[in-house]
C-alpha cells in the first residue's frame, strides 16, 4: 500500500508532521481563504496528516458544512474531540475510489509530488469538483535550498552533498522534487481556470522547527542513504550541523497553486 519514501507509519512521520504544520499551516490557511472559503461547503483534505489543515476547514465551514479528511495512516490525526461533520477516513488516493464528488474545495498539500500517478491523480481531483469548484495542490520545488550560512565551506558542502543524496531516493520512489513549479501548468492542462499560484519560503536556521524536518527525513531513511554513498559518520555530522544556529538553510519553497472548475454552461452560473 505505501509507496511513499517516507512512510505515514513509520516513528519520525508525527515529527515530520510536527515540523510542515508550524512552519506551512498559516500559509496555507491563507491561501485556501482566498477560494472564497465559507460556512456550507463540502471540503476534500488529501493526505490531511495529523488533520490539522482539515480540523481549520471543519471550523470554517461549520456544521452546516462537511470536511472529509483522507491520509493513509490515519492514526497520526486520531481525536475523539473532532465534530461529526469532519470526518477522517483511511485512503489510498492511487488505488481507492474518492469519498465523494461535487466537492465546493479540494486540498492536498505534499500529496502528489510523491505519486507517479500524479497527472492521473490530479484528473480524477478536477472530475471530483463541482462547477466552480476549487482545486488548491501546494508542492515543494526541492530544487532550491541554498545553504544561507554555515560555519565553513565543509559544512555546506555536506548539506549538499546528503541533500542531493535523499532527492535521489525520492526519485527512485517515483516522486518528482521539482514537481512545485510544474503543478500549475498541470492544473492548466487539466482544464482548470482563474489560475493563481504563491510562493512560501522562509530561513530555517540550526534548531528551528523547520530545519528539524531534515533531521526526522535523513533518520528516516538512513539506511538507504547509506547506499548513496553517506556514511554513518557523515549523517552523524549532519546531524550535529542541523542543530547549530550558525547554520541556516533556505525552506523548501512551498508553491500553492489554485484553479477553479469551469461552469459546464450558463445555467450552472450563480447568479
Amino acid at each position: 500500500m505505501a509507496r511513499y519514501l517516507f512512510d505515514s507509519a513509520d516513528v519520525h512521520a508525527g515529527g515530520r508532521f510536527t515540523a510542515l504544520e508550524s512552519c506551512y499551516d498559516p500559509f496555507s490557511r491563507r491561501q485556501l481563504e482566498l477560494t472564497g472559503l465559507a460556512r456550507g461547503w463540502r471540503c476534500l483534505e488529501i493526505g490531511g496528516g495529523s488533520a490539522s489543515v482539515g480540523d481549520w476547514l471543519g471550523e470554517c465551514v461549520g456544521p452546516q458544512g462537511e470536511v472529509t479528511v483522507t491520509e493513509l495512516e490515519p492514526r497520526w490525526a486520531a481525536s475523539p474531540q473532532r465534530p461529526a461533520h469532519v470526518r477522517l477516513l483511511r485512503h489510498d488516493i492511487v488505488r481507492d475510489p474518492l469519498p465523494g464528488k461535487d466537492y465546493d474545495l479540494i486540498h492536498a498539500r505534499l500529496v502528489l509530488l510523491h505519486l507517479p500517478q500524479r497527472i492521473e491523480v490530479l484528473k480524477r481531483l478536477v472530475a471530483a469538483l463541482r462547477p466552480g469548484g476549487w482545486l488548491v495542490l501546494e508542492e515543494f520545488d526541492c530544487g532550491w535550498t541554498p545553504v544561507l550560512a554555515a560555519p565553513d565551506e565543509a559544512s555546506a558542502s555536506l548539506f549538499d552533498r546528503v541533500h542531493s543524496a535523499l532527492m535521489g531516493l525520492l526519485e527512485k520512489a517515483g516522486a518528482d522534487p521539482l514537481w512545485g513549479r510544474r503543478v500549475l501548468g498541470a492544473m492548466a492542462a487539466a482544464g482548470l481556470q482563474q489560475l493563481a499560484a504563491t510562493t512560501y519560503a522562509q530561513a530555517w536556521p540550526g534548531g528551528s522547527a523547520g530545519i528539524a524536518l531534515h533531521h526526522h527525513n535523513t533518520d528516516q531513511v538512513a539506511d538507504r542513504l547509506a547506499t548513496s554513498g553517506v556514511s554513518t559518520g557523515d549523517l552523524e555530522e549532519f546531524q550535529t550541523l542541523l542543530k547549530r544556529p550558525d547554520f541556516v538553510v533556505n525552506s523548501y519553497p512551498l508553491i500553492s497553486a489554485r484553479g477553479r472548475r469551469t461552469y459546464e454552461n450558463d445555467k450552472e452560473v450563480p447568479r
